[in-house]
């Protein structure tokens, strides 16, 4: 049996957990590294001819999927495929799978964490003390208790941010007009400018397609309520930039935390970099101890499945 060639599944990264490893041992695992360029990836496609790739970091295009005539399954390591040009992957008859809710938990988490960084002053705060200042008699933070959330996106992650805001005593209001239903305490509105009118606090928790690109631009972005905050654990590409960098230098915007950007790795020098109510992560919502196996398992389990349907229906 040793002389049996393994099917090559490609990773687009150079690490999976040792759960997902586990999973597909019969699979001759390749990695393609941190730093996934388009050359990179297609040549490994040409290489090896994967029956499977897991995408972790970069894109897949048709080009890489014509490199490998073997490829039947595409598997996102999260729940993001706007990565993988999914039309030319339905042209091929390649399937496009997602970790769905993997990283719910994470991503809902840190989308909190960047709410609370930015009413509270956490980094501009820690940064005066650092500088040897002691603001308690200049300084307030906003209390979010009884404060709207307004949640644009009620999937996974949308939800178990609604439920946390719901806990804080806040009014939680929701825009997704896929939803039929709504956790206890929180209200599913008619439509995108309520929740921009009405929310001290919007949090973007939808996918990103051709139709809600750049939905956040100047036009909308004019419908908030003076003094509210943006905060983006979604994607990049919802959100007009240089828009953005206009509402929060005049102030119109309170503040705005960020963990997604139109180019990634963000390019450098960035007008985000200089302003100061600005709060920015890497991308690294999802990327928790408990997700990390999670989004593994996940693709994992979903590589076996479309293999294994295929193998059936052969």
């Amino acid at each position: 049996m040793s002389g049996i060639k393994k099917p090559v599944l490609l990773v687009t990264g150079n690490d999976l957990a040792p759960q997902a490893l586990e999973l597909l041992k019969d699979f001759d695992v390749t990695f393609a590294g941190k730093q996934c360029s388009e050359e990179t990836v297609l040549a490994l496609a040409k290489e090896k001819d994967p029956v499977a790739i897991i995408v972790r970091y970069g894109k897949i295009n048709a080009s890489i999927m014509d490199a490998a005539p073997s490829l039947k399954v595409i598997s996102k390591h999260g729940s993001g495929i706007d990565v993988i040009d999914q039309k030319a992957a339905a042209e091929r008859g390649i399937a496009v799978k997602a970790a769905v809710g993997a990283n719910a938990a994470a991503v809902a988490e840190h989308a909190w964490a960047l709410i609370l960084a930015c009413a509270k002053s956490v980094p501009h705060l820690n940064d005066r003390m650092r500088a040897g200042h002691w603001d308690k008699s200049t300084h307030k933070t906003i209390e979010l208790s009884g404060r709207t959330l307004g949640l644009v996106g009620l999937g996974e992650i949308g939800r178990r941010a609604a439920t946390t805001g719901v806990a804080l005593g806040m009014n939680v209001i929701a825009f997704d007009p896929y939803a039929k239903s709504a956790p206890a305490g929180v209200t599913l509105v008619d439509s995108l400018s309520q929740i921009y009118r009405e929310s001290d606090v919007v949090s973007l928790h939808c996918p990103l397609t051709e139709e809600n690109r750049g939905m956040l631009n100047r036009e909308t972005l004019a419908q908030f309520k003076d003094g509210s905050i943006l905060v983006n654990t979604a994607r990049g590409g919802l959100i007009d930039e240089p828009a953005l960098a206009e509402v929060l230098a005049s102030g119109k915007l309170y503040a705005a935390g960020l963990d997604s950007f139109a180019v990634e790795p963000m390019v450098a020098p960035h007008p985000f970099q200089q302003i100061p109510n600005l709060i920015l992560s890497p991308h690294i919502g999802g990327v928790s101890d408990a997700a990390y196996v999670n989004m593994g398992v996940g693709a994992a389990k979903n590589v076996l499945a479309v293999l294994q349907e295929a193998a059936t229906s052969a």
